[in-house]
């Protein structure tokens, strides 16, 4: 019996590397993969390999591990799917980020794939205006790279500079040829008459102009710019859908999206669908087939969720049809908080005034439309009775593989 068992490891260990990788990636968990990991040293070798994890990455989506907002890091709680992985998580890795140089607080300004960027600097009223410092950092592996300031010569082509840094989504060519040490961030710069977008690469090390467009090129008039140039960078609420990025700050009264396409680096305005859209928020996602999808709050405490979708495809929305409507729980005020590939993040409180300080996170799975609790924390911005800005600042999520996949990087 030992001598067949020893055969059978034998033969599975003499299977071709990339016969191998086509087998795991057709498992469903990231957990299965990583129980394969520990089975051999060759099987750990293909699983950790960056060019497999990001072919891993295009088939399945990673795990919701933790959120991360101005209160810190708030690890996924059972009975969610995803909690054995963040108590992992929590154990190794750095969300106080106490690897990066400084005695300042460093900020929460955007997560994606594993890495977070930080701001350190000015910050007016206690919200974060133009940016002294930038990093990029992945806590994990606790390793960062400090950002070039944005020179004087591209700052000064916005008047009254308002920053919105942000990471963006790399292509998965991008990611195989750096081996998942690339990142580019994009500072989108608003001001009185103006709004323009630098691009930060880590393969080219500086900051480069990409974009800039004045507000009347856009068709807005002296009210809509006027606002959008006041507009702090903590009200920007983003989405990326198709290699563009969307800002609802005209949601309420144009019905209208801000939209950067970071292919042929232009901005735009895109038409939402008719309707009483609540400053809830919405949310851009990918439907399908090259068309929008949005997800869009309605009611007084925002307890109906509407979904829509473009009739045309690969072009500035124009047509939407309306899918469905969801009912949420009246008891409470939602709000979209942020949006990943696969899923929609809401924030919930109670609606009535006087109630417990509590706020509880949601995601919705965009396909299935299947809710699923993540964390709660305790609100620390109150007045008696009424919750102040909680809504309004950014909360990301943290979304990778279960710690013993990754292999030691750099970002």
């Amino acid at each position: 019996m030992a001598t067949t068992k020893k055969k059978s490891a034998s033969l599975l260990t003499e299977i071709p590397d990339e016969l191998l990788a086509e087998i795991f990636l057709r498992l469903s968990d990231p957990a299965d993969l990583a129980r394969a990991s520990v089975a051999c040293v060759s099987f750990r070798r293909l699983v950790t390999d960056g060019s497999f994890l990001v072919s891993f990455r295009s088939h399945h989506a990673p795990l919701i591990l933790a959120l991360l907002d101005r209160d810190g890091f708030h690890p996924a709680l059972p009975p969610h799917p995803s909690a054995p992985a963040a108590r992992a998580l929590a154990l190794v890795a750095d969300f106080t980020f106490s690897f990066l140089p400084g005695h300042f607080r460093w900020l929460n300004l955007d997560v994606r794939d594993g890495r977070v960027l930080l701001s350190r600097g000015f910050e007016e009223y206690g919200l974060p205006g133009v940016f002294r410092e930038l990093a990029v950092c992945d806590p994990l592996h606790r390793r960062y790279v400090l950002l070039p300031q944005l020179p004087d010569d591209l700052a000064a082509m916005v008047d009254r500079l308002l920053t919105s840094p942000f990471l963006v989504p790399l292509s998965k060519d991008e990611m195989a040829a750096e081996e998942e040490m690339a990142f580019k961030v994009i500072c989108l710069a608003h001001g009185k008459t103006k709004v323009a977008a630098f691009v930060f690469s880590s393969s080219i090390g500086q900051w480069q102009a990409a974009a800039c467009m004045f507000w009347s090129d856009l068709a807005l008039d002296m009210v809509d710019s006027a606002t959008m140039s006041r507009t702090n960078s903590c009200y920007l609420r983003r989405h990326y859908a198709y290699g563009c990025f969307y800002w609802d700050w005209l949601v309420i009264h144009k019905k209208q999206l801000l939209v950067l396409d970071t292919r042929r680096m232009e901005f735009s305005i895109a038409n939402l669908p008719p309707g009483g859209w609540c400053t809830q928020g919405v949310a851009i996602v990918e439907a399908g087939e090259g068309r929008l999808g949005m997800f869009g709050l309605h009611g007084e405490t925002a307890s109906d969720l509407t979904y829509a979708v473009v009739r045309n495809r690969g072009e500035s929305p124009s047509q939407w049809q309306m899918e469905k409507t969801i009912s949420l729980d009246s008891g409470y005020r939602c709000y979209i908080k942020a949006v990943t590939e696969r899923c929609l993040l809401f924030m919930r409180t109670k609606a009535l005034p006087g109630s417990p300080r509590l706020i509880e996170y949601f995601t919705m799975d965009i396909k299935t439309l299947q809710l699923q609790r993540v964390c709660a924390k305790q609100c620390k911005t109150w007045l008696p009775g009424i919750m102040i800005y909680a809504h309004l600042f950014e909360t990301g999520v943290y979304t990778n593989f279960p710690p013993s996949l990754l292999p030691p990087r750099t970002v």
